[in-house]
């Protein structure tokens, strides 16, 4: 089987869990770097983002038309992660993002023994701020969150959703809904960036961008008929997922 047919059954594999619950770089950009070990790892970086800007937009599109988002909160939030995804990608030639692995794999244990301990987070739909409150801190997380992924990425899906779901009050389908917007925004921001310097590899982009939107709406589709406990559930086995990925880059020397 060639390389290339291997990496679109990844993509659509990574489509379909990141619609869910985040962390389909987990799989797709690992991927990349084993079947195509030969191409720069810039431009796959930049491959992978135009194939998860796809499959993320798709998700957010179907769960947009079935799912009532809190647009005040969540519109807010994109544009500023947008801005500060962009940010935080210049920020990566100042400072190396490496320095935030142990950071990033504690707040992962503390997400994941949290919502494993608080059993009914994320399963009813109770928004816990006013419309003017929603809005300043949904652009608050934007900025935040929005930064993260633009400097270093891992998990920015799965925070998203365990911050709209813990702190916001969404239950965990609105949140994976509402994450999927905020990352549709980081993605573009990165993909713009990725295009206007040629680091995209279009003859690998393309085709697994189909097969991520094709995952992505299977993913949706799934997460929308077995509703928010389903979505807790692979939430938690993607953040356990993360959890081993980071602690063995950090033990390994990665």
């Amino acid at each position: 089987m060639s390389p290339l047919i291997l990496l679109c059954g990844f993509a659509f594999l990574a489509g379909f869990v990141d619609a869910i619950a985040g962390g389909g770089g987990l799989i797709q950009l690992p991927a990349c770097l084993i079947l195509f070990p030969a191409a720069p790892l810039v431009a796959m970086i930049g491959t992978n983002k135009m194939a998860s800007f796809f499959g993320t937009t798709a998700a957010a599109g179907r769960f947009a038309r079935s799912v009532k988002l809190d647009w005040h909160v969540i519109g807010p939030a994109a544009a500023t992660a947008f801005v500060f995804s962009m940010l935080g990608s210049r920020t990566v030639s100042l400072l190396n993002p490496a320095v935030l692995k142990p950071v990033v794999l504690v707040l992962l244990i503390v997400a994941a023994v949290y919502v494993y301990v608080v059993k009914d987070i994320g399963l009813e739909h109770r928004p816990l701020h006013t419309r003017v409150r929603g809005r300043w801190l949904g652009m608050l997380v934007g900025a935040v969150l929005g930064f993260y992924d633009g400097f270093f990425g891992p998990g920015t899906g799965s925070f998203l959703i365990l911050i709209f779901a813990s702190f916001f009050g969404f239950e965990f389908l609105v949140a994976s809904g509402s994450a999927k917007v905020v990352n549709c925004m980081t993605n573009l921001a990165s993909l713009i960036y990725f295009v206007a310097v040629g680091q995209v590899l279009y003859k690998l982009a393309i085709p697994m961008a189909v097969c991520n939107v094709l995952g992505s709406m299977v993913g949706t589709h799934l997460a929308i008929l077995k509703g928010s406990r389903f979505v807790r559930v692979v939430f938690l086995v993607i953040v356990v997922g993360l959890i081993g990925k980071l602690g063995r880059d950090m033990f390994a020397g990665g």
